[in-house]
């Protein structure tokens, strides 16, 4: 079986080492991708400088760029985000704003350069709108050339408008688990088909 590496980005608000309920879903995920001879790390986005824009670079200190060659040298791209006022954190969706430049950006054969990589997603919360962050970023993560998939996304809502985390939870949930288990076992397979028969040339 081939080995792969994945990458999890983790779009929490809390900066470390703060408990985060988006970097504990992120974890698990990882750890079902070990099971599929995947080998995982993570990086809570909130601990860089990431500053705004659509460039690869935006200079003066811009922390991107480290965390770009991360993402081009994995097979396996997770986001796993919170979800405030039923949208992806505001940290989320810098990530995919500076995503926007790998648009112009090429390999020797001419394709988009993250092609043949795997995109697929975690979302945490207490209220609704995992359903609607999902589309979102997975229309997004297309669009920059990640392939997702089948069912490539896992997510726990919590009880609207009560307090409580995931990471307040005594075990995870068998829906979750049960899903977490699908989201790595297809993108394992798919980032291995991608592997021996990548997309062709225009």
């Amino acid at each position: 079986m081939t080995s792969l590496t994945a990458l999890a980005l983790t779009c929490s608000l809390k900066p470390s080492p703060a408990p985060s309920s988006s970097e504990l879903i992120a974890e698990q995920v990882l750890a079902e991708l070990r099971r599929h001879d995947v080998n995982g790390e993570k990086i809570r986005l909130v601990d860089f400088d990431i500053l705004p824009g659509v460039d690869a670079d935006m200079g003066n200190g811009d922390q991107w760029p480290q965390i770009r060659k991360r993402i081009q040298a994995v097979d396996i791209l997770l986001i796993s985000t919170p979800t405030w006022m039923g949208q992806m954190s505001s940290v989320a969706k810098r990530a995919l704003e500076r995503l926007d430049a790998e648009l112009s950006e090429t390999d020797d054969s001419g394709r988009p350069i993250l092609f043949d990589k795997v995109a697929v997603a975690a979302v945490v919360g207490n209220e609704d709108g995992a359903h609607a962050i999902v589309a979102s970023l997975f229309q997004a993560l297309n669009d920059c050339g990640f392939t997702i998939p089948a069912q490539g996304c896992t997510y726990w809502n919590g009880e609207a408008m009560t307090p409580g985390d995931y990471n307040d939870l005594d075990a995870v949930p068998d829906a979750v688990a049960s899903t977490n288990a699908t989201l790595a076992r297809n993108a394992a397979h798919l980032a291995r088909m991608l592997r021996t028969q990548p997309y062709p040339a225009g």
